[in-house]
């Protein structure tokens, strides 16, 4: 979803998911083992003691190590963020460490340097973005808006640009990452380029135009998707490389059908906008907004997110052509637990009250998209946030209390829903006028929300294969239960669960030796889930970090005595854009994540430790053990944990898991190894001998090497 431009302690609620360990202090581990100095804030709005869950901190850890801020509030002055590591064309031999942010508040891009990814600090430039003569003739006028940017392997970047009448055609603006921010040329595309990236292979780049409507719905212009062939060198391509596929094909009529699950609804002849001199020729096409683009590996195939129709654009890149729109389906409430009020606390306030409720669903409607593959199959994971149609022109946005009102149909009498509208139940939650009306139009039957709470994984075909259920609400309940469902401006309890909860944003992905991650930022409490997605049925949770201090309010910054100062000790508020940076491009050699926060203005380096596997220790001998006139020692049954729909089997064993819930809510897997897990299981004295020995040697050389792993990483950082 674009950012609309400026602009005592409760009982959680039942864990569906038992958390292997709760982290009180990244800070006070790293202390423990000799570190202190890889936690401590090394730059401003690095918080103290960042808000932590872990499945395993030994195995994966995440912390935030470094931060650039804007000194700017609620004025989306870091969203996008994309890493470039390459020689400069300067300095012979010199390797530059840079951070592409686009600040929506500026309407530029701004270039860091993060070669310290503890102290990143302006490279001294900006990306130009506007007077650009582009390569149709236009000029990009002074008010455009960058609204993405991308940068190939090397350095030739791009920046989406919506005019400064979004609906009119926006351009692709061109430029060297190792350059000085000198715009190379542009080319025109669809209206309100939102989003764009380069291929795999950079031989393209794709362009989602979203083509939002006028405020007042006098304009709504096409949604279409640019398919820009790059050019081999560092430069600006001509216009004639530019392919637009649209939607015309999905109208009445057309040579493609429609599903009809695909929301398409409002628009201007639901606002009333439609006359003579601007006829409603392609409802489809004005309908359908594209949100955000990714590729399969090859390149040939890119899937785009329609967030508000709920669906799944495929596209053909080579003939630069809409294949297939998938809708996505929803999340079924009385299976998947959620909390929909913020008001069902004792005297009306607010509590933690995940629960299952009749009669409601939750459209995914994603934002953010990645891919990966596995075996040679592509998995699109999507980060499902919601979002509505609410303009001047027309709203499909209601409280379910304010159904049956002002001309809106109300909740039929037999829905399961009837006996929960008050309050502390389901009246305060926004819901979508738009859809689950009976079949006479008359009242409601089914109540559906703007996204699900939750990521998904899709296969190539946008069938679910994966979902996080309740996730996220159950961990951010666990990590920080007096700010549970927090807003991003407002440090408070519950004050977005009548809307979309923790509201799962950006999305992006990462392989750390062999294994895939997937990193989701929380735009409204803030913080970062990890899932290990390496099998895509099996998705598992790693880890949440939040570098956010809720004692201190952000809007409250404005008020105090000194506003920088207090903006920056709340902290990263409002997570939008996510970049991944691998090992081999990072300035400290091991990878990071750089997260873009549009509320706080903060851009922020986490550091990511997944140690390595330690090589094997020869035992050593063992001679005549001692007799143990004991009884046997009994071992017990190894804990398993829950996981997420599917389980995998160790050894000999097999593992079995189970779903719950509609359209692939996650359920419990668990998995058990012939041979380990028998209730009778027991060793000799001699047996224990063989193998706790050498086992003690091992582990104590583990620990060792993982130490002298640690001491070596927190001196790069530091440097």
């Amino acid at each position: 979803m674009r950012a609309r431009r400026p602009a005592s302690r409760p009982t959680p609620a039942r864990s569906r998911r038992p958390l292997a360990a709760v982290a009180l202090s990244g800070t006070a581990a790293l202390a423990a083992a000799g570190l202190l100095g890889l936690a401590s804030p090394a730059g401003a709005a690095v918080v103290a003691a960042p808000v932590e869950v872990f499945a395993d901190q030994e195995a994966f850890d995440l912390q935030p190590v470094g931060s650039y801020e804007t000194g700017t509030f609620d004025a989306s002055a870091a969203e996008i963020v994309e890493h470039w590591t390459g020689p400069s064309r300067d300095v012979p031999g010199q390797l530059l460490h840079r951070l592409l942010v686009v600040n929506a508040a500026e309407a530029i891009v701004e270039v860091l340097d993060v070669g310290t990814p503890s102290a990143p600090r302006s490279a001294g430039f900006t990306v130009q973005t506007t007077g650009v003569v582009a390569a149709d003739g236009s000029v990009v006028p002074a008010g455009a808006v960058a609204n993405s940017v991308s940068v190939r392997a090397d350095g030739l970047g791009a920046v989406a640009v919506e005019s400064d009448v979004k609906t009119d055609l926006g351009w692709v603006v061109f430029f060297d990452a190792a350059g000085d921010g000198t715009a190379l040329g542009a080319v025109r595309v669809g209206s309100l380029p939102d989003m764009l990236a380069f291929s795999p292979d950079g031989t393209r780049v794709i362009v989602a135009n979203e083509g939002e409507p006028a405020e007042d719905y006098s304009v709504d212009p096409e949604g279409t998707i640019s398919v820009v062939a790059a050019p081999a060198t560092v430069s600006a391509p001509a216009q004639s490389a530019v392919r637009t596929a649209g939607f015309r094909a999905f109208e009445a009529g057309g040579s493609s059908v429609l599903d009809p699950e695909v929301r398409i609804f409002g628009g201007r002849a639901d606002a009333g906008t439609v006359t003579d001199a601007s006829p409603l020729l392609y409802p489809v096409s004005e309908n359908l907004e594209p949100e955000y683009a990714t590729f399969s590996a090859d390149g040939a195939t890119a899937w785009v997110s329609l967030q508000e129709a709920n669906a799944l654009a495929i596209v053909d890149v080579a003939s630069a052509a809409v294949t297939d729109v998938v809708p996505l389906g929803s999340v079924d409430r009385s299976v998947v637990p959620f909390d929909p009020s913020d008001r069902d606390g004792a005297d009306g306030g607010p509590a933690i009250a995940i629960d299952t409720w009749a009669g409601v669903r939750g459209y995914l409607m994603p934002d953010t998209i990645a891919s990966y593959e596995v075996d040679g199959s592509t998995y699109v994971v999507t980060a499902n946030e919601g979002d509505s149609r609410d303009w001047d022109g027309y709203s499909e946005v209601s409280r379910v209390s304010a159904l049956g009102r002002n001309g809106v149909a109300p909740v039929c009498a037999t829905s399961p829903a009837a006996g929960s509208l008050g309050a502390a139940a389901l009246g305060r939650l926004n819901v979508t006028t738009a859809n689950g009306l009976s079949a006479d139009g008359s009242c409601y039957e089914t109540l559906y929300t703007f996204g699900s709470r939750s990521f998904s994984i899709l296969d190539a075909t946008g069938r679910q294969v994966f979902d996080s259920g309740s996730d996220f609400e159950e961990v951010t309940a666990a990590a920080a239960p007096e700010f549970f469902n927090s807003n991003h401006t407002e440090s408070g309890l519950d004050g977005r669960s009548d809307d979309k909860g923790p509201e799962p944003e950006g999305v992006a992905l990462g392989e750390i030796d062999g294994r895939t991650y997937a990193f989701i930022g929380f735009e409204r409490v803030g913080g970062i889930a990890v899932y290990d997605v390496t099998v895509p049925t099996a998705a598992s949770f790693v880890a949440y970090v939040n570098n956010r201090d809720f004692s201190v309010s952000g809007e409250d910054a404005a008020d105090a005595a000194d506003p920088a100062a207090a903006l920056s000790a709340a902290g990263d508020l409002g997570p939008e854009g996510l970049a991944f940076i691998p090992a081999a491009d990072s300035a400290t050699g091991e990878p990071m994540l750089a997260v873009g926060n549009e509320v706080s203005g903060t851009t922020t380096l986490f550091a990511i430790s997944v140690p390595a596997a330690v090589e094997p220790v020869e035992p050593p001998v063992v001679v005549d053990p001692p007799v143990v006139v004991d009884p046997p020692v009994a071992v017990d049954p190894p804990v398993v944990a829950p996981g997420d729909g599917a389980g995998a089997g160790a050894g000999a064993g097999a593992g079995a898991g189970a779903g719950a819930g509609a359209d692939g809510a996650g359920g419990a897997g668990t998995s058990t190894a012939a041979g380990t897990s028998r209730d009778d299981l027991a060793y000799t004295g001699a047996e224990l001998a063989s193998w706790a020995l050498p086992l003690a040697a091992g582990l104590v050389a583990a620990g060792v090497a993982l130490l002298v792993r640690a001491r070596r990483r927190a001196a790069r950082l530091r440097g």
